[in-house]
């Protein structure tokens, strides 16, 4: 099931794709029994959102080895030993389409393709690697925008990565990749910009596991429904400007494609709609 929060001459709300591209309306949110409202419209007649608005965005860094060679430069050290993980405030997150906007002065902001985890309606606290899958809800794409100065400057990577703008999230949650004959622990994963092929790598190369990341998380901070798992970007990550497309595709999932424009652009954070 593809699930989908849009916009629509009614007003905001939560639905479902189906194969011929319509979107049938579901009452409230997502989590629990779905219940459709009978509302449908077609899918050029709506503006699809960021799929969820999480309380906390949890990424991980440095979880694919060839991602840690080519950025060896920036962050010195080994294959990491535990998952490392930081934030992203919920203001960076943007939906399909909406632009990822450029600090200004800022000319090294790079694009990261990355498998996300979208948490379910039981959350997750303290739980161990084999319960752990228990607590998803679906999978989604999403793009962990970085400012590479500031990341290396600060010496931690609040700044870097908590722009407003900075998590495109979507199109969709797919909540039965299993129903599709995939499987989440090995994916393909790809970034193109303007066409030309950037990233390109599988989950099956993560060097922490799904299960890892939602156990080790939920063992420091408590994993709310709709809370997401950004789990790491593979290699071939590199810089964006205005006027660029960033399209990030996985496989079942489909494609998040981003405009990058100037931070003064537009006045407020889509993902806020």
């Amino acid at each position: 099931m593809r699930i989908v929060r849009f916009t629509s001459a009614q007003g905001l709300s939560f639905g479902v794709l189906d194969g011929d591209g319509n979107v049938a309306q579901i009452e409230g949110h997502p989590f629990g029994r779905i219940q459709f409202t009978g509302v449908r419209y077609a899918q050029a007649d709506v503006r699809l959102l960021s799929p969820i608005l999480p309380s906390k965005v949890v990424a991980i860094g440095k979880n694919y080895a060839e991602h840690i060679e080519e950025m060896r430069a920036m962050h010195t050290g080994d294959v990491p030993t535990a998952p490392l993980m930081f934030l992203k405030p919920s203001t960076s997150v943007i939906g399909p389409d909406e632009p990822i906007r450029i600090p200004e002065g800022s000319t090294n902001v790079h694009h990261e393709v990355e498998l996300a985890v979208v948490i379910n309606a039981r959350g997750a606290r303290n739980v161990t690697e084999q319960q752990a899958m228990a607590s998803v809800f679906g999978y989604t794409i999403g793009n962990d925008v970085s400012e590479r100065d500031m990341q290396k400057s600060d010496g931690q990577w609040t700044r870097a990565k908590g722009f407003d703008s900075f998590c495109p999230l979507g199109p969709w949650i797919e909540t039965d990749l299993a129903g599709l004959g995939l499987d989440p622990t090995d994916l393909e994963l790809s970034c193109t910009v303007d066409g030309e092929p950037r990233q390109k790598g599988r989950t099956s190369q993560l060097i922490f596991g799904l299960p890892t990341l939602i156990s080790y998380i939920s063992r420091v901070m408590t994993l709310l429904p709709g809370d997401v798992i950004l789990t790491g970007t593979p290699a071939g990550v590199g810089p964006i400007r205005p006027g660029q497309r960033v399209e990030c595709t996985i496989e079942g999932l489909g494609t998040l494609a981003n405009p990058v424009t100037e931070a003064d652009a537009i006045s407020t954070a889509g993902g806020a709609a």
